[in-house]
């Protein structure tokens, strides 16, 4: 009859065990998983641990300080101390690790080689260049190396898992890819970096709460992956659950303090707390009203002559309607201050009115229609959404505005992106790099 392992003591293993290997770190991140409060007291213990003597600390203390530091997310502390170590096999382990953390792939290619020379696992080492090719976007080099592997390390869920991501990111089948990634949690069910995965295939097929049960179970293990906590973040956001979200964002910070989209997305965050505990005033909320802005011109009762206006226009919502002024429509052939009226109290019943967004902005106009453009510049235009690579952020943004294809995008001006629910400054910035370096903008800008 199987028995449950028995606690931990972090403190000891710390600050007094002699042996501390990878079975020792494995052993106390499986601790620190299974029971959360037990990562406060490795903080305290490396805390402890750092302000002892010189002399207490010998080169081989050091570098055991410095493994616990990257544990816990603390990569600075962890490069100093790991510097101050004893060279050996170990720190040039944790130092690939960090070099990969710290986006220097080529000198964590180097220390993993530098490790294996030392005595480190080959299988271990193998397995930490993948990733770091795979980072690199030498996808055939991660998969050379995953291919030298055999034996017992084919069957472990770091191998599983590193397989998964480089099948992923090769993109030619992606249903291999997620049979890997379930085969990796089958192996280890607490595995970050294949729940991880798991999670990001749930998230992009609308399975959201499958996607957050994962999320939460990868971000139990340390140190976390950035990605992790950001999109866990968001999730938390879309349930309104924003009190999570900002745990999440502080999260990033502590181990990232310059990261400016986990500052800017904690800022967001902390905004909504503080919305959701102000007391409930008159009058519609700023909620309903980016939903009424949203609100698709075909929903609304208008005549057929207001509908062909619009049409020509190319508004499609009351946000595209209210970025217009009075002017801009009675210049329209055909459309009279009958019509005008009929919008104008169309628009009141939801608290809107013309001009409010962008006052004078110019008719969307879609370019794939527009004869005078390229034929290459069509195909651009024609291509989905989803071969900008957006974040998980602007991408649920471009779901719930319906935006499918690229000509849809630009057609948006920005006032209206801002509008959807979770979408700010770090998102906006994001899309229009992303226009710009296709040649493209939007509307208005």
């Amino acid at each position: 009859m199987a028995t449950e392992p028995l606690p931990l003591d972090v403190r000891q293993l710390v600050l007094y065990s002699g042996s501390f290997g990878p079975r020792e770190i494995d052993e106390l991140r499986k601790e620190i998983s299974r029971d959360p409060k037990k990562f406060d007291e490795l903080k305290g213990a490396v805390n402890e641990l750092k302000t002892k003597d010189e002399e207490e600390l010998s080169p081989a203390v050091r570098v055991k300080l410095g493994v616990c530091q990257f544990v816990i997310g603390a990569y600075d502390d962890s490069f100093a101390s790991l510097k101050k170590g004893d060279g050996g096999a170990l720190a040039q382990f944790y130092f690939a690790k960090l070099f990969a953390v710290k986006g220097d792939l080529e000198a964590s290619i180097a220390a993993y080689n530098t490790a294996q020379s030392a005595g480190y696992n080959v299988d271990d080492c193998a397995l930490g260049r993948a990733e770091v090719y795979r980072d690199m976007g030498k996808l055939q080099q991660s998969l050379q190396e995953l291919d030298y592997l055999s034996g017992a390390v084919e069957q472990t869920a770091e191998y599983l898992y590193q397989r998964a991501a480089t099948v992923n990111a090769l993109g030619v089948n992606p249903i291999e890819a997620i049979a890997l990634y379930e085969r990796a949690v089958q192996a280890d069910p607490n595995h970050p970096g294949a729940l991880y995965g798991l999670a990001m295939e749930n998230e992009r097929r609308g399975n959201d709460e499958e996607a957050l049960k994962l999320y939460q179970r990868a971000a139990g293990r340390f140190p976390t992956n950035v990605g992790v906590l950001m999109n866990l973040g968001v999730l938390y956001e879309d349930m309104e659950r924003y009190e999570e979200a900002v745990a999440c964002y502080k999260r990033v910070l502590d181990a990232y303090p310059m990261d400016e989209r986990a500052a800017l997305y904690l800022k967001d965050a902390k905004a909504a707390v503080e919305i959701v505990k102000a007391p409930v005033v008159s009058g519609p909320t700023e909620t309903t009203k980016m939903r009424n802005l949203q609100k698709k011109i075909s929903e609304i009762e208008l005549s057929q002559r207001s509908r062909n206006c619009l049409a020509a226009m190319g508004v499609e919502t009351l946000g595209d309607l209210c970025s217009h002024t009075e002017q801009d429509l009675l210049r329209m052939p055909n459309f009279g201050d009958t019509s005008l009226n009929e919008i104008k109290q169309h628009l009141a019943t939801f608290d809107l009115k013309l001009g409010m967004q962008t006052a004078g902005a110019p008719a969307a106009v879609s370019p794939v229609a527009d004869e005078d453009v390229p034929p290459e510049m069509r195909r651009l235009l024609a291509l989905p959404v989803g071969d900008l690579e957006l974040s998980v952020r602007a991408r649920k943004c471009m779901t719930r505005l319906g935006i499918k294809s690229i000509g849809e995008l630009i057609k948006k001006t920005a006032d209206e992106l801002l509008s959807c629910k979770n979408f700010g400054v770090t998102s906006l910035n994001e899309i229009n790099e992303k226009l710009a370096s296709k040649g493209l903008k939007l509307r208005g800008e």
